[in-house]
């Protein structure tokens, strides 16, 4: 009996000693891709392999005419399967970016700057990955993507003066299932992370999937705490009171189809403090609105529905999704939508501009209401 464990122990030791080989020689046939693939402006510290995984730290990227940072990640790690050793493909059972932290930036002409990849070096990259014998790229499978305790920066100048920044911390990614060249797939994706407010940070969770490919998604969005000021570069072309404080939380079912959004959902304003004066909030009389949240104790939800053409250039996400909430709002003020589309939204047939165009009236309906009270 004795003998037999003693056998099995050997051939045990054998089996996973063979096992780290086979890992570290199919980690060696990713370095040289990886290696080919740093260009301009990407740097690294050090590439090592390990038993198991190739590791990547202090990957740094930068523009290299602006010099802005785009990029920075702590360690990068790549773990092979056996399989990459026998078959002309590449299949990676995780790729992990251990703190990553990413800057993008919006210039005041809407220009997005980021780390990703430029035309030049796109067509470079996929030049690496072509087989001599035929030219055709070799397929990549990635069972898992993951990014943990990562930072995301946004500069939004478009917004105005003084720009948005919006700082996401905390951050964990999970995608399964990606594969290169993309094919239509749907890859489940997880997603938390926190969002900076002056006061506490608020949570942010993201479930269901993804089609890398055609970037088709239905997903559900709950947001929890998150600080209304951190938004006041966004709402303040509509909001002429001003709010001292607040948080919001939300949820929504979102789906996207062939470019087509549609996002129902509610969202809850929770102590809401808006300073005594004139102005309105999303076309809204503020006096009228702090006279509402201090009869539902300075709480209220409200429902919402965002849909339209996301390649329509008179669709605008961030227009219509305020609209709607401003709508809802109305609703709760006793305001009938039925009634306020036959008088003010004549214009609704034009999109989120005709709306918008409605929802400057709601003043003036909120003034003839307070005069017949009188």
């Amino acid at each position: 009996m004795k003998k037999w464990i003693i056998v099995m122990g050997i051939i045990a030791l054998i089996f996973i000693g063979g096992y780290f080989v086979l890992t570290f020689y199919a980690a060696k046939l990713i370095q040289p891709h990886l290696q080919k693939i740093l260009g301009p402006g990407l740097t690294l510290a050090e590439i090592e392999l390990k038993a198991t995984y190739l590791s990547a730290k202090g990957i740094q990227y930068e523009d290299p005419l602006s010099r802005q940072r785009f990029l920075q990640i702590e360690e990068l790690r790549i773990y092979p399967s056996l399989l990459s050793l026998f078959k002309k493909s590449l299949h990676i059972k995780e790729f992990t970016m251990i703190r990553p932290s990413f800057f993008t930036y919006r210039s005041r002409e809407g220009v997005l700057l980021g780390p990703w990849v430029s035309e030049e070096k796109e067509g470079k990259g996929k030049e690496i990955f072509q087989e001599e014998r035929k030219g055709e790229p070799i397929p990549i499978r990635i069972d898992r993507i993951r990014i943990e305790k990562g930072s995301f920066d946004f500069e939004d100048m478009q917004s105005g003066e003084p720009p948005a920044n919006i700082r996401l911390k905390d951050l964990d990614l999970r995608i399964d299932d990606i594969q290169f060249p993309f094919t239509s797939f749907h890859s489940p994706i997880q997603f938390k992370g926190k969002m900076n407010g002056r006061a506490k940070a608020g949570k942010i969770d993201i479930k269901g999937w993804i089609d890398i490919k055609t970037m088709d998604m239905a997903i559900s969005l709950d947001i929890q705490g998150i600080d209304v000021k951190m938004f006041e570069p966004y709402y303040r072309k509509r909001v002429s009171a001003e709010i001292e404080s607040g948080t919001i939380n939300m949820e929504s079912k979102i789906a996207v189809e062939r470019r087509m959004i549609d996002a129902p959902g509610h969202l809850e304003l929770v102590d809401l403090r808006i300073k005594e004066g004139s102005g309105t909030v999303l076309w809204i009389p503020a006096k009228t609105l702090v006279s509402l949240l201090r009869n539902k104790g300075n709480r209220i939800k409200v429902e919402f529905q965002v849909k339209g053409n996301l390649d329509n250039p008179q669709f605008n996400l961030q227009e219509t999704f305020l609209t709607r909430i401003a709508i809802s709002l109305a609703e709760a003020l006793g305001i009938p939508i039925k009634v306020v589309g036959e008088t003010v939204f004549k214009g609704t047939e034009k999109g989120a501009e005709g709306l918008v165009e409605g929802m400057r009236s709601l003043e003036e309906l909120f003034k003839k209401k307070k005069e017949k009270r009188r």
